[in-house]
């Protein structure tokens, strides 16, 4: 996935200037400047809570409060003992006339004060209520009397109907683990993949790095763990992807999916009409911040943080770093069709521009005639070069064709119609899935504005799919809107019964602009390279996708049994078969439980999962010593991925560690060997969050067939399909359904809304491209 390749591949520029300086200064200013760059984004957020209401609290709260205070005044009662009248006698005499409004201002700022005391209050106690994490501890299904007591003093505390960011002041931050478990935790997850020889030797070198290094880096991570919000993240967003030189596509973008049976009507223009109006009423929601807060198994609020750069963001190439460029609003979407660009605007005086006004200016793009300027088809696959060269090019473009660059990079997103179709067929479904995810993730390389957070794609038959760039937030953002956008435009917007979206056009609109770029002589080499590199590293990837139809979710829990463990489990029987050996592989999942966090790993190949392997191909191993043995895998998966969620993970730690060592130029072998690691097998997989949007009792065919990521190094297709029906055929036992397992003949008798898809690639030329 994109994490495994740019952890593998970044090289911090820490490069001191010559000048002689202490080795701690250059840390220490780092550390400064994250802290500062934490306190504005707090202080920004606190301004627009504040002007759209919602900080510290509703406006109506303080409202009732003053009037609580003025009634008991009026019945000659003080519940402020005394204060107001202190406070009063501070105010300027204003002569006898104004003694009652010298009353009511200290009613006011005495109400004030007890109000955003309360407040405060309210915002400590529920973090320290947060900080506990004894529930995720816990047997999935039972809940002790401290949980439960716990889970109502937090939905005391949270209050009636919280809002997106209402729990962002109240989260905890992230915790730094002792480097001594890191380190034990990471032996003990190399332990299964090195050699005696090779496992002596680091364990040595981990020795040394304990006992030389670790204290003082430790040290000053510490510090910023007290000073800034987060002591990762901020350098995960900026070393991991923004320092990255690599080409956007496959490299860092992801793919999502549409429905994956169904296409609610193959006119194009609609499509885009009732997908493009669904997004901005996302937007208008998120603004609002009417979207609910995300609970963790519905108890515990995530941090909210990586909602707010969704819409209107672009990721700006730089010769060294890039930079993640946020407007406020924009009111213009980007379109791209045939070679042309347009400028589309999306509101008029009365509001947002309905969803059959919309079409109109979208069928006024396909049926506009005119041809593309020359090199203006292929400008796009700029956007996936090799950033230091399109930050070269992009400064030569923005002083010719200042104005049209600002039309893309400032637009709300992008919007890509092309003129092909695509999607599942009952002809060629292996085929067809193939270059579906193949074309939403790399396209034709000069298509899609991979700069943007994320391209909404509309194909020619009506089929959508969206391409989004990785910097800016994590899956889980991105697919908690794909979600509402689909719902929203099939069940709610809807199309009339000639495919078109609902309402009337509006031929009072003026037409979509056209963009002209007017491009120097001296870039259409650079576009000419651009395209062609573009080509071959898509050429280079080979996309796998395959729904899984045997059993599903429902299986896997009537089994008692955790379906991304499970999962987990059969992608190394799958690698096992595949290459005869076992190999480090990366599971990302979340920290938001902590403010500003963002993912970890899960080291998945444990010792436990590799005797389960060995068990399963181990002909002499009985059903029953094998189903042990994966209950054992299952459980340290699980003991792995709550540690990990509760900031105890070791690859995020170990990250943050180096980066203290270069920035104090201070070798250490052990860092090292831990950051040249390949990852072989990298996964991740993100469940519907959203699950009362969709009826899939009802409607078993609307279901998103989820996303994929640029495959790592090759593609397990056909053997995980093998290795998910031969793990559970080890649970074929009492009154669960026969499952379609190898050498059997039953079929299974489980709906398709229980399938799952599966999403695997590979290279199909390794050694052309290093970054596959």
């Amino acid at each position: 996935m994109a994490e495994a390749h740019q952890a593998v591949g970044f090289r911090p520029s820490l490069t001191s200037d010559g000048a002689e300086v202490e080795l701690s200064a250059p840390v220490l200013q780092e550390i400064y400047l994250s802290g500062l760059r934490s306190w504005k984004r707090h202080l920004a957020r606190f301004w627009n809570d504040f002007l759209t209401g919602v900080f510290p609290a509703s406006p109506l709260s303080w409202l009732f409060l003053f009037s609580a205070i003025q009634l008991a005044w009026f019945l000659q009662l003080d519940p402020s003992l005394g204060l107001m009248e202190k406070i009063e006698e501070l105010l300027p005499d204003w002569g006898g006339q104004h003694h009652r409004l010298r009353g009511v201002l200290a009613a006011a700022l005495f109400a004030s004060c007890l109000w955003g005391a309360l407040i405060f209050t309210l915002h400590v106690a529920l973090r320290l209520l947060l900080s506990y994490h004894g529930w995720l501890l816990e047997p999935h299904g039972a809940m002790s009397s401290p949980t439960k007591t716990w889970l109502a003093l937090v939905r005391i505390f949270s209050g009636r109907n919280p809002m997106l960011f209402s729990y962002q002041r109240s989260l905890p931050r992230q915790p730094v683990p002792s480097v001594q478990d890191t380190v034990r935790k990471y032996l003990e997850s190399v332990r299964p993949i090195l050699s005696n020889e090779d496992f002596d030797l680091t364990s040595v070198l981990a020795q040394e790095f304990l006992r030389l290094q670790a204290s003082l880096l430790q040290w000053y991570l510490r510090l910023k763990s007290w000073w800034a919000s987060n002591y990762v993240s901020d350098w995960w967003e900026e070393f991991v992807y923004l320092r990255s030189r690599h080409s956007l596509m496959v490299n860092s973008n992801y793919y999502m999916m549409d429905f994956l049976y169904v296409t609610p009507t193959p006119v194009q223009a609609a499509r885009a009409g009732n997908a493009v109006h669904a997004l901005l009423l996302y937007r208008h929601r998120l603004n609002r911040q009417e979207i609910l807060p995300t609970l963790l198994m519905g108890m515990r609020p995530l941090c909210s943080a990586q909602y707010e750069k969704i819409f209107n963001t672009t990721r700006i190439p730089g010769i060294q770093k890039d930079h993640i460029r946020h407007l406020r609003d924009s009111r213009h979407v980007a379109v791209f069709h045939r070679g042309r660009f347009y400028r589309v605007g999306t509101h008029s005086q009365s509001g947002l521009l309905s969803p059959r006004a919309l079409e109109q200016q979208f069928q006024r793009i396909l049926d506009d005639p005119s041809p593309a300027c020359p090199q203006e088809e292929h400008l796009a696959a700029l956007t996936a070069a090799p950033r230091d060269v399109w930050a070269q090019v992009r400064s030569s473009l923005k002083t010719q064709a200042e104005d049209t660059l600002e039309a893309v990079e400032g637009a709300a997103f992008f919007v890509s119609l092309d003129s092909e179709p695509a999607g599942l067929t009952r002809e060629d479904p292996a085929a067809t899935l193939d270059a579906y995810a193949h074309a939403l993730l790399a396209g034709r390389g000069h298509d899609r504005w991979f700069d943007k957070s994320f391209t909404l794609i509309v194909f020619s038959n009506g089929k959508l799919g969206l391409s989004v760039e990785h910097s800016w937030a994590d899956c889980p953002i991105s697919g908690h809107m794909w979600e509402f956008t689909l719902a929203t435009e099939c069940f709610q917007l809807g199309y009339s019964a000639d495919g078109h979206c609902k309402g009337h056009p509006d031929p009072s609109l003026p037409q979509p602009q056209r963009l002209h770029w007017d491009l120097p002589e001296k870039i259409h080499l650079s576009i000419s390279l651009a395209l062609r590199g573009a080509k071959t590293l898509s050429g280079n990837v080979d996309c796998h996708v395959f729904p899984f139809s045997h059993f599903g979710k429902s299986f896997i829990k009537r089994c008692h049994l955790s379906s991304d463990s499970f999962i987990q489990m059969a992608l190394q029987l799958a690698h096992f078969r595949d290459r005869g050996q076992f190999c480090l592989t990366y599971e990302s999942t979340m920290t938001r439980l902590f403010l500003e966090g963002r993912t970890e790993t899960v080291r998945s190949c444990t010792r436990e999962a590799c005797n389960f392997v060995r068990a399963m191909e181990d002909k002499e191993k009985t059903e029953p010593q094998r189903r042990a043995m994966f209950r054992l895998a299952v459980e340290k998966h699980q003991a792995l991925l709550k540690a990990a969620m509760s900031g105890q993970g070791v690859d995020r730690h170990l990250f943050a560690l180096y980066i203290v060592s270069q920035f104090l130029h201070l070798q250490s072998p052990f860092l090292d060997q831990v950051h040249s690691e390949q990852w072989q097998l990298a996964t991740s997989q993100i469940p519907v969050q959203q699950t009362h949007l969709f009826d899939v009792h009802n409607y078993p065919d609307y279901v998103s067939s989820g996303g994929g990521f640029g495959p790592d190094s090759h593609r397990l297709g056909q053997h995980i399909e093998d290795a998910l029906l031969d793990v559970a055929c080890l649970f074929q036992e009492g009154p669960r359904p026969k499952l379609r397992c190898r050498g059997l003949q039953e079929e299974d008798s489980g709906h398709r809304h229980g399938s799952l898809p599966c999403h695997t690639g590979g290279s199909r030329a390794p050694t052309k491209s290093t970054n596959l």
